[in-house]
């Protein structure tokens, strides 16, 4: 029995050594750098053009952000002419009520043309951002 078990233990043994780290032949390991080579290069590749992808996406969101903020700030903007313009104009309204006749008439187109200016210059600075 003993002799059995060595007998096995020695084949396993050969055929372990026999198996491991044997050379290749050198056109099968030229053939196998070769395909590590061309399959390393196309992984990297890939990861190339997602990244590429990844930073286009990147870039068109920040723009799109960019131009949403642009557009609060002009309607913040057209909002603060517009109440400016319509302050200014009680303002004068105010004053020109000290007057009488064709004084205060002139005196309250005046005011509206004013208003009306100043309205239409937030409307084109708008128009200019959006």
């Amino acid at each position: 029995m003993k002799a059995r078990t060595m007998w096995i233990a020695t084949a396993i043994a050969t055929a372990a050594l026999a198996g491991c780290y044997r050379a290749e032949p050198p056109t099968t390991a030229q053939r196998d750098l070769a395909q590590a080579r061309d399959a390393a290069a196309e992984k990297e590749a890939k990861a190339d053009q997602k990244q590429a992808e990844a930073l286009a996406a990147a870039s068109q969101e920040v723009a799109t952000q960019a131009q949403k903020a642009d557009t609060k700030s002009a309607d913040a903007a057209y909002d603060v002419a517009v109440t400016r313009a319509d302050g200014d104009y009680d303002i004068a309204v105010a004053k020109c009520e000290r007057l009488s006749g064709d004084a205060q008439k002139a005196c309250m187109d005046e005011a509206g043309a004013s208003r009306d200016m100043a309205k239409a210059k937030a409307k084109s600075a708008k128009a200019d951002h959006t």
